[in-house]
């Protein structure tokens, strides 16, 4: 992690220049003079394009060190989505574990600041994998990718392997069943985003309904774990795990199929809307992923076809409302490539019939 500076004992002015959309910059700038004193005036705004939930901005102050601000995104939201005070907790908690997290550094949750919550990490060296174009260049050798596959599956692990209690994280434990509550999570969510009708939704939700299976004992599930969410160094270190929003308490195989699921080999179809870091080649296959996790956890994978549909089915309602959001506005300017959200959800609705064996 980069350093965050030395303490400054002189209050911070207000920058004279325009933010990024979503950024109160005076404002923001006389809570960090009081909450993040390591910072120098003035301080600089500029928005992390990627980013399909929260916004993450990167704010520069006058001594050259970086810090990330995440904020909710711009509007209304869904009441039970991008809860940033929570995703501060946790990776709080987690400070200190085998999974390697950015330090927490402040939490503002009064609205009349940035007009939403908002955090401050510190700010960690590495290269985000977007997609397999962005491979060559990040990790120009087998060896470093196939050690960045390796330590993403054991950091994976370890995270399954964390004690919520012991890490503070009570909150995080609730009654009943965890697939009981996804299911009805994202059915609902949906139905409160979604922009057409997909039958096939509805089929795969009551496919998965009436094929539960029993579920492990549950660990801490990041919910997006994946290239995409991983911060490399060019030999393949994994640096950092960002994205906590979707972390819940529940069946780790809902994490382990999720990684699956985005791990493409070269020899795969082309699709338009995946092309994912894994398909430039050099990494671990798919089922070697699945074994190495297997035998660093020593977890029980049997069920993994079911969380698989799962996740298809679950990843096809959060690209429904990532498109939603976009066509409303909420996440800044429309980009000329939009239309591509709509046509993933298509894809992974397809993918999770398939896994289902319903086509």
């Amino acid at each position: 992690m980069t350093s965050t500076g030395q303490a400054s004992e002189h209050a911070i002015d207000a920058p004279p220049d325009a933010a990024p959309g979503g950024i109160d910059a005076p404002s923001v700038t006389r809570w960090f003079a009081e909450h993040v004193p390591a910072a120098v005036a003035p301080l600089a705004f500029a928005r992390v394009a990627g980013g399909h939930s929260c916004l993450t901005f990167i704010v520069s102050d006058a001594a050259g060190t970086k810090f990330v601000l995440r904020r909710p995104p711009l509007g209304a939201h869904l009441a039970t989505a991008h809860d940033v005070a929570r995703e501060f907790r946790i990776m709080g908690a987690l400070a200190g574990s085998r999974v390697p997290v950015p330090t927490m550094l402040g939490l503002c949750q009064d609205d009349s600041v940035n007009e939403a919550p908002f955090y401050v990490m510190s700010h960690i060296d590495g290269t985000v994998l977007h997609d397999a174009a962005t491979v060559e260049e990040a990790l120009p050798t087998n060896e470093s990718r196939r050690r960045a596959g390796e330590q993403l599956v054991d950091a994976l692990a370890a995270l399954h392997d964390v004690d919520p209690i012991a890490a503070g994280l009570q909150e995080m434990v609730r009654p009943g069943s965890y697939l009981d509550r996804q299911l009805r999570r994202w059915s609902t969510q949906w139905e409160a985003s979604k922009t057409r009708e997909l039958p096939g939704m509805e089929q795969l939700h009551e496919w998965l309904v009436t094929n539960r299976p029993t579920e492990s004992s549950s660990g801490i599930v990041h919910g997006d774990f994946r290239f995409g969410n991983m911060l490399l160094g060019p030999d393949g270190t994994l640096n950092g795990v960002l994205d906590w929003e979707l972390c819940t308490l529940g069946d780790p195989l809902a994490d382990v199929s999720y990684l699956v699921r985005s791990w493409a080999q070269p020899e795969d179809p082309a699709s338009p809307q995946m092309n994912p870091p894994t398909r430039a080649g050099g990494f671990l296959t798919r089922d070697e992923v699945v074994a190495r996790y297997a035998a660093v956890s020593g977890r029980d994978v049997s069920d993994l076809g079911y969380w698989m549909a799962f996740n298809a089915w679950r990843s096809a309602a959060i690209g429904e409302g990532v498109y939603r959001r976009y066509i409303d506005g909420q996440m800044g300017a429309l980009p000329d490539d939009v239309e591509q959200y709509a046509r993933g959800v298509e894809t992974g609705v397809a993918a999770g019939l398939r896994d289902a064996g319903l086509a």
